[in-house]
């Protein structure tokens, strides 16, 4: 994998998929976990057939280096990472992808270098820099759209207790369902690489006091984005609900928020070509 060295030392790696379309232009992916290696993004359902993907191995994850200062895990001190990134592929300005986790790192990356982003899409992703999260309330909520699920009985009771603080190592499986719009082959497979792919100290350190900054600073920042950005929802995702996603979109003068039916946590596994569709689309009209 090519690497790169952060403003700290950090030797960084990351991991392009090229396009089939023959475009050279590449797009900036971000994982989110947080903390978890970019490996289980994939190729985005298909997304690479339209771009070339540049996926990102945070700090401590996949085949990036450890820091030798856990504190640099925290979510603003790695803005200086994706920057870097974005030097050594020689670009002037960058589209950006971030899932979860990742929206905060990637809107603060925003707030602070607004003049180098061309793009931003952010899937089911978080924006706690903006002052906006999903309440235990909400997850309730996603949760009780699945109740006709055959799995939905034990995976509830699992649910209740996380959030409940509760929860032990077996309820944090037997919840899994409830982060994908088909609980399938494909999606069990996907879960189960989580706890490898991630690296939980570092996960722990993410948001950790002053991690987002200030949410007035931010706003402002962000209020002056002159770039286009896709909002992409699950509709049956417990976090972010899609009309908390709406609501980061009412943040940013060029934001749009797109509902992706049937839909959860990992958008790209539930419906790939839906997905690959509403996001290049964005794509083709913010280039």
């Amino acid at each position: 994998m090519p690497t790169f060295t952060a403003p700290d030392g950090t030797l960084l790696a990351y991991r392009v998929i090229e396009s089939d379309c023959g475009d050279g232009e590449p797009l900036l992916c971000l994982p989110g976990g947080p903390m978890r290696a970019a490996a289980y993004l994939g190729d985005l359902g298909g997304l690479a057939r339209h771009r070339r993907l540049v996926l990102l191995d945070l700090r401590g994850t996949g085949a990036s280096g450890t820091p030798s200062d856990p504190a640099t895990y925290r979510c603003d001190r790695q803005v200086a990472d994706v920057e870097a990134l974005r030097e050594h592929l020689g670009l002037d300005r960058i589209d950006v992808l971030a899932h979860s986790a990742a929206g905060d790192l990637a809107l603060l990356h925003a707030a602070r270098y607004p003049h180098r982003i061309r793009s931003l899409t952010l899937v089911t992703a978080r924006a706690r820099c903006l002052g906006v999260d999903f309440t235990v309330a909400h997850r309730h909520e996603g949760a009780a759209l699945r109740a006709g699920e055959p799995w939905f009985a034990a995976a509830r009771d699992a649910y209740e207790r996380i959030w409940a603080g509760t929860a032990a190592d077996a309820d944090w499986e037997a919840a899994l369902p409830f982060f994908y719009g088909r609980w399938d082959a494909a999606a069990k497979a996907h879960a189960e690489s989580e706890v490898a792919q991630t690296n939980e100290e570092a996960a722990r350190m993410y948001a950790s006091p002053g991690a987002f900054g200030s949410v007035a600073e931010n706003r402002t920042a962000l209020a002056a984005l002159d770039a286009p950005v896709l909002i992409l929802a699950g509709e049956w995702d417990t976090g972010p609900l899609p009309r908390t996603a709406a609501t980061v979109a009412s943040l940013l003068p060029r934001a749009e928020t797109v509902v992706q039916p049937a839909a959860g946590h990992h958008p790209w596994l539930d419906d790939p070509g839906q997905f690959t569709r509403i996001v290049a689309e964005f794509l083709a009209r913010a280039a």
